[in-house]
């Protein structure tokens, strides 16, 4: 049976702390932020932990990466 292969898109998406849990960049931060308010625009720096719900899917596409 071949390896299993790392989904590129998902290791550049995705980072995995030392607790286990999977980090990801919050949507809408790219461009077009000066229609956004200031609080808005606050709130959505920095990283947010993936939805438990998603975990399995994602440690699967990550493969030797979500260890």
């Amino acid at each position: 049976m071949p390896k299993a292969k790392t989904h590129k898109g998902a290791k550049k998406r995705f980072r995995l702390t030392a607790s286990g849990k999977l980090m990801h960049r919050k949507a809408g931060t790219s461009h077009l932020a000066v229609r956004m308010s200031q609080k808005r625009k606050r709130n959505l720096r920095g990283t947010a932990a993936v939805d438990v719900t998603n975990e399995d899917n994602l440690k699967a596409a990550l493969g030797k990466h979500s260890y």
